[in-house]
């Protein structure tokens, strides 16, 4: 379980503790309980920071797809959602204090240089205050548990926001984690054993999107946040014309990932129609 401290009233301080046979730590990529269990953690290198925004997305605006946008030393992707484009704008790391400094004015004229399409409304941007900073980890830990501890998602291993995918792995941690700790955990029999299978199971789609994002790091972002690159590197924008099928792939990879999880029968529940 674990131990908690809480303020009550301004110089109150409440002390208590929470039973459980399993803590699972999902708190993240700053992750408390990871840093209390002391199990050691791999870094990468990672060039870049995001920071993420929203502008309005018209009704008559009906292309649902990824965007990446590439120009002059500057990386952005445009993730559309359901009445808003979701914005991560990816500048060097220690960049933030310069982007603040320089003001929402300055930070609106370069979104509208390098989404001209969106020009019309970056005025959106009220204040840098809703332009939310991301401090980028790429990392993974060795071990995913102690006894009666178990880490998923970032807290288990950061991903990069290349992709969009860190949340995809994060259920799919959790679904494997029902599927295979349930029935031990009403035993009332859950083991070291039990935690090592989750981490086992999970490890081979974290390490190649992993993979994948490091080598998306190395050659799109670092070049493109370095001035090097203006667009999507040639190869790959020849092989999307030549076999137009071939965009499924990522599409797939993001969307259903490497070991997409089945959620278990006991947690399966009948469809309720709608209204």
């Amino acid at each position: 379980g674990v131990r908690y401290a809480t303020t009550t009233a301004p110089g109150a301080e409440t002390t208590g503790e929470i039973r459980a046979d399993l803590t699972v730590a999902c708190d993240g990529r700053h992750s408390v309980l990871r840093t209390g269990s002391g199990l050691p953690v791999t870094e990468y290198d990672v060039p870049f920071d995001t920071w993420w925004f929203r502008l309005p997305r018209r009704p008559e605006e009906q292309r649902a797809t990824l965007r990446p946008r590439i120009g002059k030393g500057r990386f952005a992707v445009v993730i559309p959602r359901e009445g808003y484009y979701q914005i991560g704008y990816l500048a060097p790391k220690g960049a933030d204090a310069r982007l603040r400094a320089a003001g929402v004015e300055s930070f609106r004229a370069d979104t509208a240089e390098l989404m001209p399409e969106y020009a019309d409304r970056v005025d959106e941007i009220a204040s840098m205050d809703e332009v939310k900073h991301l401090d980028v980890k790429l990392n993974r830990l060795r071990r995913w548990h102690v006894d009666g501890l178990l880490c998923i998602g970032d807290a288990a291993h950061a991903m990069s926001p290349i992709g969009g995918v860190g949340i995809n792995l994060a259920i799919q941690d959790a679904v494997a984690a029902a599927t295979l700790l349930a029935a031990p955990l009403q035993r009332g029999t859950l083991t070291e054993r039990d935690l090592g299978r989750v981490r086992n199971r999970r490890l081979l789609p974290t390490v190649l999107v992993q993979g994948l994002q490091r080598i998306m790091h190395r050659n799109i972002a670092g070049p493109a946040l370095a001035g090097r690159l203006d667009g999507p590197p040639a190869p790959l924008l020849r092989l999307m014309r030549a076999v137009p099928a071939a965009q499924i792939v990522p599409a797939y990879l993001v969307g259903v990932g490497f070991r997409p999880e089945r959620a278990p029968d006991f947690a399966r529940r009948e469809p309720v129609p709608a209204g």
